[in-house]
Order: structure tokens, then sequence, then C-alpha cells
């Protein structure tokens, strides 16, 4: 057995001898269900777990519920597991978080073991990094801890989310929302109509326009938004509406030129009614995910060696996530890992299942799959410049029309 082998095994034997802590672990994050920012309790549960398994932790990390917990030797590669907990309104842990936690806890617990018997062999691997990110549903969480540098320092970045079937080489959207406020003035709508001005017509010709311009969008785009406020009583005229949407592209670069024809229909709308209008872009722009060729064969190779079958197309997702964010600062993957069932993210069955009994097998593979992967990494120095240039080279490609 080669020395790669050797750690390999080690880190596996140690995940498999935590499988029930892991279980337990996701289970009662999944049972207490917190969305982007309230994550306070999965906050506990899983930096009380890191500290007592020898992790030094960082609690509220940037961010109320983030951590960070750096172990090693403080020597590159510095590799980076990501772990998200947050929830869904209504439908509880429907994305499965709660086993992205799992599966990042799991792989950070056999790095660990592969870091202390290649040290007791009088050997450095190198760091692991173990980012806890809140807020990856709405928020953006990872973006205010690549602002604050978290990953200033990291060679490679990796995490696994559930999904209906085992994927490495997922893309995702770049996404951008947006409110748009018109005030208008009320009136009564049936004695004195033409004193008002009607905002919720300039809302009404904003949906409508954006509609029409559907035609000229790229099968790729996603627009999709809602009237959040539309007046009060019939016999009022709204002086005051609302419309939120979200704005979907596969490249950033087209990302600005629909953000530039949606704002000509918001103040097309403004200017048709009489009314005034305010538009408020997000300030977190979700990046579209990169995946890193080399990092994705080598994930590929190790899911194969325990016998999990892995889909070598490129997903297209039309979602978004502040990973790709982070896989445009540092290369990364995001493999998406089949759980037992057919049913899709964001469904009350898909949170079911991801509470199950039956989904616990997948997330103990893909928390080897991630360790083997960083094994490798750490073994193979010379490859994180190979996967910075991959990565230097798939930004640059990004801005070409």
């Amino acid at each position: 057995m080669s020395s790669m082998d050797h750690l390999k095994d080690i880190a596996s034997k140690a995940i498999d001898k935590a499988a029930e802590d892991l279980s337990e672990i996701s289970r009662e994050i999944w049972s207490n269900p917190e969305e982007g920012f309230q994550e306070y309790h999965a906050h506990k549960i899983l930096t009380d777990y890191l500290e007592k398994k020898g992790f030094p932790v960082e609690r509220q990390y940037v961010i109320d519920t983030g951590f960070r917990a750096i172990y090693g030797s403080h020597s590159k590669p510095n590799i980076s597991i990501l772990c998200e907990y947050d929830s869904l309104p209504d439908i509880g842990h429907a994305c499965g978080h709660n086993l992205i936690s799992e599966v990042g806890i799991g792989a950070a617990l056999g790095i660990k073991a592969a870091i202390d018997d290649a040290r007791d062999a009088g050997r450095q691997l190198g760091t692991l990094t173990v980012v806890g990110s809140p807020a990856e549903e709405v928020g953006g969480g990872k973006i205010y801890q690549i602002n604050a540098g978290t990953f200033n320092n990291i060679d490679v970045a990796m995490m696994a989310h559930p999904y209906h079937q085992n994927v490495v080489n997922v893309t995702s959207t770049a996404v951008q929302g947006v409110t748009v406020r018109y005030h208008g003035k009320a009136s009564h709508a049936a004695q004195f109509p033409w004193v008002g001005l009607n905002a919720f017509d300039a809302v009404v010709m904003a949906y409508n326009s954006i509609y029409v311009m559907r035609q000229q969008m790229k099968p790729t785009w996603r627009v999709h938004g809602i009237i959040s406020k539309g007046g009060t009583r019939p016999n009022i005229i709204p002086d005051e509406t609302e419309m939120e949407y979200y704005v979907r592209t596969p490249k950033r670069n087209e990302l600005v030129g629909l953000i530039d024809r949606m704002n000509k229909c918001f103040k097309a709308a403004s200017q048709a009614t009489g009314c005034t209008v305010d538009i408020e872009w997000d300030h977190q722009q979700y990046e579209n995910m990169i995946s890193n060729p080399t990092l994705s064969k080598l994930y590929q190779g190790n899911a194969e060696s325990i016998g999990v079958e892995i889909s070598t197309e490129y997903q297209e997702m039309a979602g978004s996530t502040d990973m790709g964010n982070v896989c445009h600062v540092v290369p990364g993957i995001h493999p998406m890992f089949y759980i037992g069932a057919k049913e899709v993210v964001h469904s009350k069955p898909f949170a079911i299942t991801a509470g199950s009994v039956q989904a616990q097998q997948y997330a103990i593979q893909q928390a080897k799959i991630l360790a083997m992967t960083a094994i490798d990494v750490y073994c193979q120095r010379h490859l994180v410049e190979v996967m910075r240039s991959e990565l230097n080279s798939q930004l640059a490609a990004e801005q070409e029309p």
C-alpha cells in the first residue's frame, strides 16, 4: 500500500468510527431548522463537536453564526472544507444543508486523522481549514467571508451538496436580486381618479414589459419575480407598490447586460405613469459556479474507488449558490450526491429524505470522497499550481461574449 493509499485508509476508518456521531449531528440540525443568519443552534452543535474532536475553533467568525477551524502545521497546501446549515422557510431542510454539514464535519475528521498520522511519521501534510458558512439560500454568507479574507490563504475549496443523482461537474447561474418600489399619489378610485397617480399601474406595466422582453432573452437566462405589494383596497388608487425579481445568467458578463435592460423596463413604467421609482439591487451578487477540472477528476477517481458511480456530464443548474463566489477566488468543486430518492431539491419530499436514515450511507460516502480528494492534493502538491492555472483560464473565458 502506498503512503497516499495508507492515509486514505486512515481517513476512511476515522469517518466510519464517527458515523453515529455524524448522523446525530445531521438529525439535530434537520430537526431544528433555522433560516439564514439565524442558525444559532446549528452553530453551537457544530462548533462544540469540532472542539470536542480537537479542533481549535473560531466561533462567530465574520458572521454571528459563522465559524472557522484551522488544523495542521499551517503549511501548504491549505485545503478548505465548507459547511452549510441554513434552512428554507416553511419546508425546513428541503435543500439538505444538514447533510452538507455532516459531510463537511466527517471529511474534516478524516483529513485530521491523516494529518495526525503523517505527523507521527515525521511528515507535514499541510493545513485544513473548516469554514462554517451561514445563509447560503439568501444572504450570501460566503461573500462576507470572502470579503473578510477567509480564502486569501486557501489553495483548494470543496463541499458536497445532496441531490437526486451523483454529479461532479456542476455549473450554476450568476444571480442578483432586485426590489423595485413605485411611489404615486392616492385618491378615491371612483370619485377623483384623475387626481391620483396609480403606482399599481406602474408595477403592472413593468411586469408586462419584462414579460414581453423574454422573447429576446437567451434560453439559459432566468428572470422570475413577484408583486409583493399591490395596494390595500380597490377603491383607493395605490400610492405605493413593490415588486421583487431574481435575475440569473450562466456568466457574470451576461448578467450585467440583462440588469441594464431590466432597469430600462422599471424606469419606463415610471415615466409612463408619472410615478417615481426606487430600484434597489442586492449588494451580494452570487457568481456562477466554476468546477475545477483537475479537482473534479480526483474526486471522480476517489468516488469510483469506493464503488460510487459519478456522472461525468456537465450538469447545468439554473439555480445559484455563493459557493460560486468562492470558486471565482480559489479552485474548487461543488459535487452533488444522491441521497436515496429521486425527489427534487426545495420540495417537501426532499426535506423528508434529507432527514432519513437512508441518506446516511450516502453522506458518509461523500465525507470519505472529499477527505480522499484532499489527501490527493496534499500528496501531489504540484497540482495546486495546475489548478490555479486552470482557474485563471476559466476566469478569462468568463469574459468572452
